[in-house]
């Protein structure tokens, strides 16, 4: 089965600003291009997503995109701030990218205090390119009214809008919110939180192929965040015990067709 790893990172905290970025996370001060095709041998192709928020590391991570066969996509990280309503982190030099992250957790529930996200919206749409979210449970149901109002616009959550948080009553309904509206897709990633084993992770996956289908979601491995704690080649396997019985064609479409159709890869 071929897999498109639709979720990797690669930064280096020498070259520019990461703001998060602590010595005590464990992570590698430099995560390359290099480190990547090693640790992702298994993988066909993979989306690279931006760290942080600056057209610097933008323009460092599509130079790095130009030179990597294995990746087969970038996304830039949304920062409000610039007049174009694709935010601060675009300029004339990173043009050539295939969505935009608004990473947004710490924003109302609705989304409504988020700074320019339908214009954000709007200007994918028109570009033909995806928005991805990363939200909390309690967004998703923000995030499903947002997919009403553009209806044109492929939307993608991150990690379930889940991550390593509970998988409560809200998360429930907001996956159930985003079912609604068939333009609203979702990435497996970054679930393999210490402590949660095979059966929860199982559990998780099952609500999330049941309600949204597999058409509608995608692998992603959360490399090298993963790495802390699961291979590459493990985060597959654990992924692929946790998945309910699938068709052929509904495991090609979350391995790779959902990624490959979405990112234009």
């Amino acid at each position: 089965m071929r897999i498109v790893d639709a979720h990797v990172h690669l930064w280096d905290v020498e070259a520019f600003s990461v703001p998060w970025f602590r010595d005590e996370l464990q992570l590698p001060r430099v995560a390359s291009a290099r480190m990547l095709r090693a640790a992702a041998a298994d993988a066909d192709a993979v989306v690279a997503v931006q760290v942080a928020d600056t057209a610097r590391e933008a323009r460092w991570l599509l130079d790095v995109a130009r030179q990597e066969p294995l990746i087969a996509a970038t996304v830039l990280q949304y920062e409000p701030g610039a007049p174009h309503p694709l935010g601060a982190t675009v300029d004339g030099s990173t043009e050539r990218f295939a969505a935009m992250r608004a990473a947004v957790p710490q924003f109302a529930p609705d989304l409504s205090d988020v700074p320019g996200l339908d214009a954000l919206a709007s200007a994918l749409s028109d570009d033909g390119k995806v928005l991805e979210l990363l939200v909390r449970a309690e967004q998703l149901t923000g995030v499903a009214a947002l997919a009403g109002r553009h209806p044109r616009l492929a939307i993608v959550v991150c990690h379930l809008g889940l991550g390593h948080a509970l998988a409560d009553g809200d998360w429930k309904t907001g996956v159930e919110a985003l079912a609604a509206q068939p333009n609203a897709h979702a990435k497996v990633s970054g679930l393999l939180a210490p402590g949660r084993g095979d059966g929860e992770l199982a559990e998780i996956v099952g609500t999330a192929f049941g309600t949204l289908g597999a058409e509608r979601l995608m692998f992603g491995s959360d490399w090298p965040m993963s790495a802390r704690t699961h291979a590459h080649s493990s985060v597959i396997e654990t992924t692929r015990r946790a998945l309910p019985s699938l068709t052929t064609a509904e495991q090609s479409a979350f391995w790779s067709g959902t990624a490959i159709r979405l990112y234009g890869i």
